[in-house]
Order: structure tokens, then C-alpha cells, then sequence
């Protein structure tokens, strides 16, 4: 496995991702699958996706070998650095020189959308595990895709309604100022909405520049809302939850609802400030025994970061895909991305991390995700046990219906 470092990423734009040349004339007898992990490995996503989701993909081949199977198979990753037209650069490298089959992770929403559109265009395979806005599987759908772990749709439904049920029936958002932020706010105001709530107003700010929010947290404070959507994660995240904590927001009686927020979020913002939070993941360590030997066998390999649930759908996805190409052959599955995706939807899904499920005509993998609160310090045995269960929602619930979704390939 090859990395592109931030360093090779900035000598020169054209020169992007290079982990693997393949001469154009070899490409007809070229027997090896090769997998990009397109991630953050040095930005504010980075525990989110970074050498964890790599080290996932990693297991996923481990996993697939270990059933028998001899497939020539390479992994290879490169830093997006949050900036689409970088993320871009590297794909289109990836594909046309590089002989890159499918790119996976893809944890930047504007990076995964304009990809959607690459990865139909060369015949080739996007299996999005990172991104969360659900238009991946709506207006800007693609037929050689796979949505794997979570979107704004099942987070925001799963998230606020708990919080519309006890009264937090009145919002004030603050969102980060892209595709990612945006579609994450739109689909929680319709949830709020449809359920008799009130938006009070909403404060965006510059992503991924921002590190003082204080002046975004007393605007909520002044609009009256019960309830503050945090429509960001990771550093973002954090920081928005400690400086609430700092200048008292929380103390007045707001409650705050992180919308899209992982497993190694609570890590950093501590059990101290995180405890009592709301938030849904479609996968957890301590959830059952298949996660918890999923833990077992991919922890030597990143001991300093548990995987949540975006690492999890990396996992997932790339073995999946393995699963497609063994049953479909190698030839063919180099050949066609729009196949290959095809053969993914046939066969039903089954892992560690997610256990049955399906993919459906528009790309959504579908999966139950779960309610979440995060414990107190004397309720947690250590590092990294941070969740109780509250509840269940099944795949058929969890995310959006398909005849709402929009989606201009999907058949009725």
C-alpha cells in the first residue's frame, strides 16, 4: 500500500496520488484490483477518515483473502486535503493513469459529488463511505456508486426527532459553509418542520477557517431556540461544543444536537463535556459480538483511534466490492464500474460491522443505525466506551424513502 503524502500532493497538481503506474499498453492483461482510499490525512477530518479508513480498506482485503480467495489486489491512498479540485486531480490521475479501479471513503460532500459525475463518465467505481450529503443518492446520483454508511437524511431524522418528542421543538442552526453543512440543515429543517417544529434562524460560517464561534452561539442564545444543530463535525464540532460550554449557551437551558458527530469526536471533547449528547451512528465497537471481533482484528493496526462508523462503512464497502469482483471476474469488473456496481446490488450484503443488508437501486446501502447518548465519566469503563443505546431504527426506516429521493436512473 502506497500513500501520497501532503508533501507529493503540493509539488505539483498534475503529479497528484502517483502510488502505482500502469503503461496504457498492459491495461487489457492487467490482473491486479486497485482501491484509492481518497481521504483526509492531515486535516480536520483526519480521525474521522485518514490512517484509520485506510487500515479498515486494509482488514476488508486481509477478510476477503482469508475466505480463500487469490485476487491480486493493491490499496493505495492519497490526502484530498479538503479542497475539491486537489480530491479531483488525484481521482482522475488515479483513473486514467494509475489504473485505479474504485475510490473509496471520499469524506468531503462536495469532493463525493462532483466524483459521482468522474466516476460515471470513465465507467469506473465510487464507493462513498464518507461524504454525508444524501444527494449522493438523489439529484446528483450516479449509477456506478454506492453510499455506504450514513447521509443528512438518516442523521438528521434520527437525531432530531428524539429531541422534537421531549421538547426541543424550537432550532437555531450553525452550519459549515459547504455541500456537506447545507444538506445536513436542509434535511433537519424538514424533519423539524414535518413534526410541528420552528426554525429560528441559522449562522453560517466559513469552512474550514473558522476556529472562533462565539459570536454564531449568541446569536442562537438571542433567537429564543431550545435547540442548537451543530451542522459540522470533527474539529468544528468540538470546538462549537466547548465554546457553548465556555460561554455558558448550555447552562441557559439550550440543549445542543450534534448532527453528524463519530466516535472519535467524543474522544477529543472528553466524557466531561460530551456527556448526555444525542447522536446516531449505524455502527459501534461494544455494539454486539460481530463488532466487537471486527475491533479485535483491526486494532493492532490503529490502537490510538477506535473506528466509528465512517471507518466501519470503509470496511464494509471495499469488502462488499472484493465480494462483487470474485463473483463478476476480474476482467470484466477493470473493465466496467456501471457492472461492477450492478453486481454489488444483486448480492446481498453481510459484514462484522453492519451485519445483512441490501443496496438499493439508487446506490443507498441500507442498514439499521442507532440512537446513541454518551455516558457519563463513572458510567464509562475507559477509553473509547462512551455509548449507551437508547434505541433501533431499522434500514427500512432509517433513511430516505426511494420514491423521494429524486434520483434520474432509478426505475419505478
Amino acid at each position: 500500500m502506497t500513500v501520497a503524502t501532503r508533501r507529493g500532493v503540493l509539488t505539483g497538481m498534475l503529479g497528484v496520488g502517483t502510488a502505482v503506474m500502469v503503461p496504457r499498453q498492459s491495461r487489457a492483461q492487467d490482473k491486479v484490483l486497485r482501491i484509492g482510499v481518497l481521504t483526509d490525512l492531515s486535516g480536520q477530518y483526519r480521525d474521522n477518515g485518514g490512517p484509520t479508513a485506510v487500515a479498515c480498506a486494509q482488514q476488508a482485503v486481509e477478510d476477503f483473502r482469508a475466505g480463500g480467495n487469490g485476487l491480486a489486489i493493491e490499496i493505495v491512498a492519497a490526502d484530498h486535503q479538503n479542497k475539491t479540485d486537489i480530491g479531483l486531480n488525484i481521482a482522475r490521475q488515479w483513473f486514467d493513469r494509475d489504473g485505479v479501479d474504485a475510490i473509496v471513503e471520499v469524506n468531503q460532500s462536495a469532493l463525493a459529488l462532483a466524483l459521482n459525475a468522474m466516476a460515471r463518465e470513465k465507467n469506473k467505481v465510487h464507493l462513498n463511505t464518507g461524504a454525508a450529503t444524501a444527494d449522493l443518492t438523489g439529484a446528483n446520483c450516479s449509477p456506478n456508486m454506492v453510499h455506504w454508511q450514513t447521509d443528512s437524511y438518516c442523521r438528521a431524522h434520527a437525531t432530531s426527532e428524539p429531541l422534537l418528542k421531549t421538547g426541543g421543538n424550537s432550532w437555531y442552526f450553525i452550519t459549515a459553509d459547504y455541500a456537506f453543512g447545507h444538506s445536513v440543515q436542509r434535511s433537519t429543517e424538514e424533519a423539524i418542520k414535518a413534526a410541528g417544529g420552528v426554525v429560528k434562524g441559522a449562522s453560517v460560517y466559513p469552512f474550514p477557517t473558522t476556529t472562533d464561534f462565539s459570536s454564531y452561539l449568541l446569536a442562537a442564545q438571542a433567537s429564543g431556540a431550545n435547540v442548537i444543530g451543530l451542522c459540522n463535525s470533527s474539529a468544528d464540532f468540538i470546538n462549537s461544543v466547548k465554546q457553548a460550554q465556555e460561554f455558558g449557551v448550555v447552562s441557559a437551558g439550550i440543549r445542543l444536537a450534534g448532527m453528524v458527530t463519530f466516535l472519535p469526536d467524543i474522544h477529543a471533547l472528553g466524557l466531561q463535556a460530551a456527556q448526555g449528547l444525542v447522536l446516531t451512528e449505524p455502527f459501534y465497537w461494544d455494539l454486539n459480538d460481530r463488532t466487537r471481533a471486527f475491533l479485535g482484528r483491526v486494532k493492532s493496526k490503529t490502537p490510538a483511534n477506535y473506528p466509528s462508523s465512517e471507518h466501519a462503512g470503509t470496511y464494509g464497502a471495499v469488502l462488499h466490492y472484493l465480494k462483487a469482483a470474485s463473483a463478476l471476474g476480474v476482467a470484466r469488473t477493470k473493465e466496467s464500474g456501471l457492472d461492477t456496481v450492478e453486481t454489488m446490488k444483486r448480492l446481498p450484503t453481510d459484514d462484522d460491522c453492519f451485519g445483512p443488508g441490501t443496496i438499493r437501486q439508487d446506490g443507498r446501502k441500507l442498514h439499521p443505525t442507532y440512537l446513541f447518548r454518551v455516558k457519563t465519566p463513572s458510567e464509562s469503563r475507559g477509553p473509547w466506551d462512551y455509548y449507551n443505546l437508547v434505541s433501533t431504527i431499522s434500514a427500512e426506516n432509517a433513511f430516505r424513502p426511494l420514491a423521494e429521493g429524486g434520483c434520474s436512473f432509478v426505475r419505478s
